[in-house]
């Protein structure tokens, strides 16, 4: 096990009825809020009406900031920036999945910061200072509720890119399963995926193998993943599997998954985000197709190891390749794309896609090249 450090210092507030729990605890920093959502569905759920009451019983005036995209995109959040400092806002309140609470973040960093915001994502700054960040979470997928790092695309470069400090802990995130009851299929299975691949990719790529605790912990974390899907893509209106999955989703990046690992690399992120900047397909959609590649790479590249680890322990398979195939079963088992071809991508593409991604590869220091990125993608065909 390598050294590691381990800092966490959001609160989470779990369970039903946790949204009025809101007002009071944003109340504790200040009495104006950006209030950032997405398209609407927290309307239609009831998270917007219950929000809204409870702010507004604790004093607190809002400026709302709707209309977050899936794929979070930087000219929506520099709006969000400038109505924060115009509105003199204390703190930022996001209420839906990884997006929403991805822009806010970007938006807590904005608004204290007097540059562009996109500096924070090529590496022209770093993070100094943000506003506080409260979140109400109705997509169990990112973790982002629980750590400390946000992806925003720039539509004018093509280049979705990420930027993290630990200033973009949330203070406080309330995750109420009952908000995610209304969630339709694809969002489910496509959250399930997310939060496999955040397991997954320090696992696979960790410099140190021999970490019991955290391999028990993930693969634990895999297991309840799956089996929480499962339940809930047969009945929607299971509260206990809704329950586990969000505390799944939120603990599979909330930093314990890679402790004592070292050397972690999130190369099936990187090469999706290219995917998804270029053709803006859904972030899970993009990791089913882009995963079971990078796993047959890795199995040429590094052996069957812990392919027969983690196969064994999760899907009760044998061999290396039995453990790539039931990752590729489940995908296409709950709905997921897992050829490039079912996402409407052609073959034809993938020396962009891989020269898109050697972006956000060489700026996280991943040591690979294009050709190796093209050869993970061709994999995918």
């Amino acid at each position: 096990m390598r050294n590691f450090t381990f800092h966490n210092p959001t609160r989470i507030i779990f369970g039903k009825g946790g949204v009025a729990r809101l007002g009071p605890e944003a109340a504790a920093a200040g009495k104006k809020a950006l209030f950032v959502y997405g398209g609407g569905s927290i309307k239609k759920n009831g998270v917007y009406g219950a929000a809204s009451a409870s702010l507004a019983e604790n004093g607190i005036t809002v400026t709302e900031h709707p209309g977050v995209k899936p794929n979070p995109v930087l000219d929506h959040v520099r709006a969000g920036v400038e109505k924060a400092k115009i509105n003199k806002c204390e703190m930022v309140i996001a209420a839906g999945g990884g997006s929403v609470i991805d822009e806010a973040k970007a938006i807590a960093a904005g608004a204290a910061y007097n540059g562009d915001v996109w500096d924070f994502f090529t590496g022209k700054a770093g993070i100094k200072d943000a506003l506080p960040i409260f979140t109400v979470l109705t997509l169990p997928a990112t973790g982002s509720e629980m750590n400390s790092g946000c992806v925003i695309t720039n539509e004018a470069s093509k280049q979705k890119f990420s930027a993290g400090s630990s200033r973009l802990f949330p203070r406080v995130s309330i995750l109420d399963p009952e908000t995610t009851m209304t969630l339709p299929e694809k969002q489910t299975a496509y959250g399930a995926v997310d939060a496999l691949s955040h397991l997954t990719e320090g696992y696979f790529s960790a410099a140190d193998t021999d970490v019991i605790v955290t391999d028990e912990l993930v693969q634990a974390l895999a297991r309840s993943v799956i089996a929480s899907t499962g339940r809930i893509l047969k009945d929607p209106g299971d509260y206990n599997a809704r329950a586990s999955m969000m505390w799944s989703a939120t603990l599979s990046l909330n930093g314990l998954q890679s402790v004592g690992y070292g050397g972690v690399s999130f190369t099936g992120h990187a090469i999706e985000h290219s995917l998804s900047a270029l053709y803006d397909i859904a972030h899970g959609a993009g990791l089913a197709i882009v995963l079971p590649a990078l796993f047959k790479r890795q199995l040429e590249k590094t052996g069957p190891g812990r392919l027969e680890k983690f196969g064994g322990a999760v899907f009760g398979t044998k061999t290396a390749g039995e453990t790539i195939e039931a990752f590729e079963r489940l995908f296409k088992k709950i709905g997921a794309p897992i050829r490039l071809q079912e996402a409407g991508i052609p073959a034809s593409a993938i020396p962009k896609i891989a020269e898109n991604a050697m972006g956000l590869i060489k700026l996280w220091g991943i040591n690979y090249d294009r050709k190796t990125v093209e050869e993970i993608l061709t994999k995918a065909v």
